[in-house]
């Protein structure tokens, strides 16, 4: 099966770190941009990050210098480090892979049949 699968979500108090991965099965990541999306209750998703082919990133304003995403094509994996996380960072994290479109334009793509693949998400809370 074609897919991208999240995981890697959970609980954490403010100011805490997570790790998020995102792994294709069914095909290579390593020709793919990839980014992330989030979703918080009442909230439109966004866009938080992208990452090239080519290993170029791109962050959305509120994440950056917080967040940092990698990839190891050896893993066919995507990974999303965050730190300093706070409570307006709480939300349903889904990862996104798409073959032709550059991260300029997926990140700003928030529709689930904007992009090749959509994987199911994985929750993140922060909370005390």
């Amino acid at each position: 099966q074609l897919q991208v699968v999240e995981s890697g979500g959970g609980l954490v108090q403010p100011g805490g770190s997570l790790r998020l991965s995102c792994a294709a099965s069914g095909f290579s990541l390593g020709s793919y941009a990839i980014a992330w999306f989030r979703q918080a209750p009442g909230k439109e998703r966004e866009g938080v990050s992208c990452i090239s082919s080519r290993g170029s990133t791109t962050y959305g304003d509120s994440v950056r210098g917080r967040f940092t995403i990698s990839r190891d094509n050896a893993k066919n994996s995507v990974f999303l480090q965050m730190h300093r996380l706070k409570p307006d960072d709480t939300g349903d994290y889904y990862c996104a892979a798409d073959s032709t479109l550059p991260c300029w334009a997926l990140i700003r793509n928030t529709e689930k049949d904007g992009s090749d693949y959509w994987g199911q998400g994985t929750q993140v809370t922060i909370s005390s």
